[in-house]
């Protein structure tokens, strides 16, 4: 245990259903108050060697329905131990240890993303201090500890890079801060310009850039934790900034926009933690990097552009922008022939009206993949659910007579699906492709207290973290 007789260190103990609980040859009776309820905390003063011990409610994992498609054991280990951190951090406690609570990483993670605030452009003075927080001497399970910390703290990374305004991060600052961040983690990262992307015929990406000032930019990360010859290719997509173009957004809520770079910050932050957890997989990330900005350069509704593979495609909406970064992005991503493709997008606000704001919807060419990340968003708790890829969607895309594509689907509702369509396009048919949408999940969600109700979440990057680990040596 730890002991700082001088400074305000607090602990976190949980229980179960009982109201008595022994720490440190102190009994702790709860009969006057009651047990302490799941995802509750309550404190008690100056017992031994630290000036408070917070007991969080672990609560029945059992009440976790099976519809619920979670593993509700390591969920209540992560809300106990977010209760607990609060709780303390609120009392002014500056250092807060943590029981293993029989699920260290999930401990690890619950503590470490409920220890977090955004709050890099308040004055200094105002600024909330956080605690520091560490792991019991005398609990098992350090190293699941650590992982779990590490990858709490990328998605932590994640929520920064989502957070940060507009003017404070263009595609320019976010290469540079990813460039910053992983190449220290042995990841090599290339940042392509216009130019470059000239080159290779991205059209569709570089129309949506050309309404804005700020130059595009193109992150191609590369992580080799194994020497297989296919690496598994995740592609981002990385909006900086979303007025919607041409077909401007309405006003209200359009600062949220600054986060319609979820997806590559999710990228980004998933291959960190594969590289800090020296994970034995070879990773390939692709970030399509811009502003959709509206002015006289600016592609306008009607206007005809070319993919890199060649196809054409009719902007009818400039503010269905997403999946024309993607289109050039997943072109490239297949010429390195990957293991399989998977790419991530605050794309639809469709998905968010089919799921809410709990799960993230995924359209998957492969059932074997489909049950890997299906696997791993229970483990996580950050969930996922399949969404059909018909080949109704597909026509309503594709059936023109002028272009190949049209950027808007011609009936009416599954805008989350006709999205998905339009992106199958440009992954060839030979290679096992997913497609995460994660409008639902990208701000303000309710469903998990350990990540709040409100700011950006960076969610579901432990998901993709768990799913890629075990799918990508497979």
């Amino acid at each position: 245990m730890f002991y700082f007789p001088k400074r305000a260190v607090g602990r976190i103990l949980v229980t179960t259903v009982s109201s008595t609980f022994v720490f440190n040859d102190f009994l702790l009776c709860c009969s006057c108050c009651g047990p302490v309820k799941a995802g509750q905390a309550r404190i008690f003063w100056n017992l031994g060697k630290f000036p408070a011990v917070a007991v969080t409610g672990l609560g029945d994992a059992s009440k976790w329905d099976e519809l619920d498609e979670i593993d509700g054991a390591k969920e209540n280990v992560r809300i106990a131990a977010a209760a607990g951190v609060r709780a303390l951090s609120s009392n002014k406690m500056t250092e807060i240890v943590v029981e293993d609570m029989e699920h260290a990483q999930q401990a690890a993670e619950g503590a470490t993303l409920a220890n977090y605030k955004f709050q890099a452009f308040k004055s200094k003075d105002k600024q909330t201090p956080l605690p520091a927080v560490g792991f019991a001497e005398d609990a098992s399970g350090k190293a699941d500890w650590d992982r779990g910390v590490i990858i709490a703290e990328a998605q932590n990374f994640a929520r920064v890079l989502m957070e940060t305004p507009a003017n404070h991060m263009t595609p320019s600052i976010f290469a540079d801060t990813v460039k910053q961040r992983l190449s220290a983690a042995n990841v090599e990262v290339l940042v392509h310009d216009e130019a470059w992307a000239k080159e290779k015929k991205m059209g569709s990406f570089l129309s949506v850039t050309n309404g804005s000032d700020e130059p595009a930019r193109f992150l191609e990360l590369t992580y080799r934790g194994s020497q297989d010859e296919k690496c598994v290719a995740l592609v981002g997509k990385g909006i900086t900034f979303d007025s919607g173009g041409i077909s401007l957004k309405p006003s209200a809520n359009m600062d949220q926009m600054r986060a319609d770079m979820g997806g590559a910050a999710n990228v980004v932050s998933t291959i960190l933690a594969l590289a800090q957890l020296k994970a034995p997989v070879y990773v390939k990330g692709f970030v399509p990097l811009c502003e959709n900005m509206p002015s006289g350069k600016a592609t306008k509704p009607g206007d005809v552009v070319y993919a890199m593979n060649g196809k054409s495609i009719c902007v009818d909406n400039t503010d269905a922008e997403g999946r024309l970064v993607l289109a050039d992005a997943l072109c490239y991503a297949s010429t390195f022939n990957p293991k399989f493709i998977l790419d991530i997008a605050t794309l639809t606000g469709a998905i968010k009206v089919a799921l809410g704001d709990c799960v993230s919807g995924v359209f998957s060419s492969n059932n074997k993949l489909w049950e890997a990340i299906h696997e791993a968003g229970s483990q996580t708790g950050d969930r996922v659910w399949r969404m059909p890829l018909f080949k109704h969607y597909s026509e309503q895309m594709c059936d023109h007579n002028g272009y190949d594509l049209n950027n808007l689907g011609k009936g009416k509702g599954g805008g989350s699906c006709t999205a998905a369509a339009f992106l199958r396009e440009f992954v060839p048919k030979d290679t096992p492709w997913l497609h995460v949408d994660i409008a639902g999940v990208m701000g303000d969600c309710s469903d998990q207290s350990y990540t709040g109700s409100k700011g950006m979440t960076g969610r579901p990057m432990r998901t993709l973290v768990e799913f890629v680990t075990k799918a990508g040596r497979a």
